[in-house]
């Protein structure tokens, strides 16, 4: 039976096109990790491997893409005044279990350019949320976003190593470690 293609949109679907490829590249590379087929990618999204590539030169952009629609969704959240930091780190741990085969990406030669900047964006903003938590007392006053960053980062790195079956036990059990270390 022939596969009966879609029409082409034009230039007026790209836009969808774009946050169609994003959010499969996130379903697929949290399902088959980092060096899945971005043809998997392409069909996951309904568009050709053309749309792909003319969106992202490689993995690695697509890669990025995601990243920065993670942060610019954590940004969005913690806009909200009622956003604090428990829910903030809570959620950006979620995402971390959700999106494990990123940190293969992370590597200490890749850390530059766009990462380092997504990684200023997400300091700043837990700064911020620390802010408001000492303001309310609920949070040790010499907790420092980078002491956050880096808890987070050794938490990636152990769920990284953690069977997959196993990553969302050692979530809650590294969060619940984290928490405590938060208290005031």
């Amino acid at each position: 039976m022939a596969e009966r293609r879609r029409a082409n949109r034009g230039p007026s679907a790209a836009a969808a096109n774009r946050a169609a490829l994003i959010a499969a590249a996130r379903e697929v590379f949290a399902e088959s990790g980092f060096d899945a087929p971005l043809s998997l990618i392409a069909r996951r999204a309904g568009v050709g491997q053309g749309s792909l590539y003319r969106h992202f030169a490689d993995r690695e952009a697509l890669a990025l893409a995601v990243f920065e629609d993670n942060v610019a969704g954590l940004e969005t959240y913690a806009a909200h005044p009622d956003t604090g930091i428990d829910q903030m780190l809570g959620r950006i741990v979620d995402q971390v279990v959700t999106s494990i085969a990123f940190v293969e990406l992370i590597d200490p030669p890749l850390t530059g350019g766009p990462l380092a900047r997504m990684s200023v964006r997400v300091g700043a903003m837990l700064g911020g949320l620390l802010e408001r938590a000492r303001d309310r007392g609920a949070i040790r006053a010499d907790l420092t976003a980078t002491d956050l960053m880096l808890a987070l980062s050794m938490l990636a790195a152990l769920l990284a190593r953690a069977a997959p079956r196993d990553r969302a036990r050692v979530a809650e059990h590294g969060w619940a470690l984290i928490r405590r270390g938060l208290d005031s």
